[in-house]
């Protein structure tokens, strides 16, 4: 049976109705909260408020993108979830370098010990301590998704290692593969990795590539078979020429709206309502489809967007 593995537990995907495919929810950590407080987001509280408004939107399901020890926390995700009514998918893996200076073995160990941990996040449950510590304490809360993160085109030893980890752990869980490029680069040598790792892209979506406007690089990811999620539309005014809505008129147009998503990357707190920031995470549902309207991207294809295509891609056959 097909399921989407939410905080709180399986689902089926028809459950899920209008899903923003990266957001971030909760994140906390020393590091974040020293060295990058414009995206330090600790408060259930504030997120419960801030989802309110998607909920009334018609939001039913987001995919909360914080992987392994970088300010992920699975109860306080769990908590969000039942008091505002929105799914939430957790995910596993690993993030950027720039998370991890107190966790070393996050920049430092091998593939399978990697693969394993990302396992028991999938089966078993998160760990309580979010893997900061020497003691680990599953939870009941399951992750429903593999990350991954590279820096832009160079890929590094790292790189391959936790490459290598994600699609081990793809495949002994079954649960699809999620990744961050940097400013929108390194896609084409992201996809060159996991085919080396004989992972299928059409269980693979490529984050933040609206960052980069060229035409001919995003018909060659879409080509390569990978799933790709624009989440830059929050950022750019209405009126934009040449942004998120021109490239989602672009491919739709080639074609390809069978592998296109969307998100918010709403993880600075310049952009939530709640805490005073514009124009809040609701607007994606509530607004771009506006926007989207302009460019001749009609109701139907908008509810593909965002409903049919999501679901297809976070339903995973658990892996025996």
């Amino acid at each position: 049976m097909t399921i989407v593995r939410t905080v709180n537990g399986d689902v089926t995907p028809t459950d899920l109705g209008v899903t923003y495919l990266h957001e971030h929810l909760i994140i906390d950590s020393p590091v974040v909260a020293d060295r990058m407080p414009h995206i330090h987001l600790p408060s259930v509280d504030e997120a419960v408020s801030e989802l309110e408004g998607c909920r009334a939107a018609g939001v039913g399901a987001m995919v909360d993108a914080m992987p392994c020890a970088s300010g992920r926390d699975p109860l306080r995700l769990a908590e969000v979830s039942r008091r505002s009514g929105v799914h939430i998918v957790a995910v596993t893996g690993l993030h950027t370098p720039r998370y991890y200076e107190a966790h070393r073995w996050a920049l430092e160990a091998d593939a399978t010990k990697m693969a394993d941990l990302f396992v028991g996040d999938v089966m078993d449950g998160i760990d309580r301590y979010d893997y900061t510590g020497p003691v680990v304490e599953r939870t009941a809360v399951r992750a429903g998704v593999i990350k991954v993160a590279t820096m832009g085109e160079e890929i590094t030893d790292r790189d391959r290692r936790v490459f290598a980890a994600a699609a081990e752990a793809h495949i002994r869980t079954g649960a699809p593969i999620l990744t961050h490029c940097e400013v929108g680069t390194g896609a084409m040598e992201q996809i060159e990795l996991l085919a080396t790792n004989k992972i299928q892209l059409d269980r693979v979506v490529l984050s933040h590539t609206d960052k980069v406007l060229d035409i001919a690089y995003h018909v060659d990811l879409l080509e390569s078979g990978a799933w790709l999620e624009y989440d830059q539309a929050l950022r750019q005014s209405p009126d934009d020429d040449k942004g998120t809505a021109w490239l989602l008129s672009e491919m739709i147009g080639r074609g390809h709206i069978d592998r296109l998503m969307l998100g918010t990357d709403g993880a600075r707190r310049t952009l939530w309502e709640t805490l005073g920031g514009s124009p809040g995470l609701a607007w994606l549902a509530a607004g771009f489809p506006e926007v989207l309207d302009r460019w001749g991207i009609g109701s139907e294809d908008v509810n593909h967007l965002m409903v049919t295509n999501p679901a297809t891609f976070l339903g995973f056959e658990e892996a025996a």
